[in-house]
């Protein structure tokens, strides 16, 4: 059974050290570099300790942790959202169990609202999730550029 945690202060040097390896899996979409000290650089990764808009919720199947998501209200196409899905990953050894479609639909069954999901075009695991998982939404198609699409819908 696939279970949402908010992620809290206590949980922050574990959720950074999740988030780093998520960045460096990002990198083969995204031509980020790496610090001096060997990490990625993440603008709001601390705004979502300090920002109520903004949530991070570590995703469980059954007691183990298999990924996360983080959620915010901005937009990438100058829209209003209730929500935006700013990253999603699952852990590359739970891929390929249908965890990743079960996280999103409880995602999307647990706030309703306007949304926005922006995906690479290169990353073709993201781009199959949620197109499949939105279509029932009917979701307007903005491509904001060769590499990158947003999906726009109401659930």
């Amino acid at each position: 059974m696939i279970k949402l945690q908010t992620v809290t202060e206590e949980d922050r040097e574990l959720f950074w050290n999740i988030n780093q390896k998520y960045l460096y899996e990002m990198t083969s979409y995204y031509p980020d570099e790496m610090d001096k000290q060997g990490n990625y650089h993440y603008e709001y990764f601390n705004a979502y300790f300090a920002e109520p808009e903004r949530k991070a919720f570590f995703i469980f199947h059954n007691e183990k942790m298999i990924g996360f998501v983080m959620l915010n209200p901005y937009s990438a196409i100058g829209h209003n959202p209730d929500y935006t899905i700013a990253e999603f990953t699952i852990f590359p050894s739970y891929r390929g169990k249908h965890y990743a479609f079960d996280a999103a639909k409880l995602i999307l069954s647990s706030y309703h609202g306007q949304w926005e999901i922006k995906y690479n075009e290169k990353n073709a695991g993201a781009k199959n999730l949620w197109t499949t998982v939105t279509a029932s939404y009917n979701p307007h198609v903005y491509q904001l550029s060769e590499q990158e699409t947003v999906l726009e819908f109401t659930n």
